[in-house]
């Protein structure tokens, strides 16, 4: 199966008044129900916009075709994500190594679980396309974000602190992918908010001695 890039996703225009973007967010809230009670493959333009109360006319105002309309539901949940963690380096300059691994993690982990509901529903659909190149600059930019956090940790020590910061973010979105798409109870995510920050941890301090030695 050819899976559209996301250049040719892009929705035809972005919402300009505060009404537009009450339509949007009704659109997207819509895809979501749909999508959790019929799955992708019953999804269709149509359906979405009887169940968000507005016409396919204004449905195909902003997004062309089905997977332009999925691909805006993927691309919001991974702006929200960036977000969180960007407010959370802001937060965290200057800390100790034990205080970014929790932090982090913990930053993380409510971005993925803000909406257990759409992330769920997202998971499913995101092989739908090609998030090669999206994916790559989201995770050089927060291997970036999270070098910078250990530059400026006064405890650390590390040799290579980029690579060690792009292996933090390797753990931090496979350990939780991993969980999350197999739907969780509260249990494991319970076990994953306190196991998560000590794995982080004791691979930030392994690393540092490791430097140190």
């Amino acid at each position: 199966m050819t899976r559209p890039a996301p250049a040719l996703l892009k929705p035809r225009k972005a919402p300009q008044q505060s009404r537009s973007a009450v339509t949007i967010a009704a659109i997207h809230e819509a895809t979501i129900q749909v999508l959790l009670a019929d799955g992708v493959g019953r999804l269709t333009t149509t359906r979405v916009a009887e169940r968000a109360g507005v016409s396919v006319g204004t449905m195909y105002q902003y997004y062309p075709h089905k997977q332009a309309l999925l691909y805006a539901i993927v691309d919001r949940q991974l702006q929200s994500i960036i977000e969180a963690m960007l407010t959370a380096a802001d937060r965290l300059k200057g800390h100790d190594l034990a205080s970014l691994a929790r932090g982090l993690t913990t930053a993380w982990l409510d971005a993925k679980t803000a909406d257990m509901v759409a992330s769920r529903a997202i998971y499913g659909i995101a092989a739908e396309f090609d998030l090669t190149e999206v994916m790559k600059r989201t995770m050089d930019l927060m291997t970036q974000v999270i070098a910078e956090l250990l530059a400026a940790a006064p405890d650390a020590r590390l040799a290579d602190v980029h690579g060690v910061a792009f292996m933090l973010m390797a753990m931090l979105g496979g350990a939780v992918r991993v969980v999350l798409e197999v739907q969780p109870s509260d249990e494991d995510l319970d076990r994953l908010r306190r196991e998560l920050p000590r794995v982080c941890l004791a691979y930030l301090l392994s690393a540092n001695e490791g430097a140190a030695g």
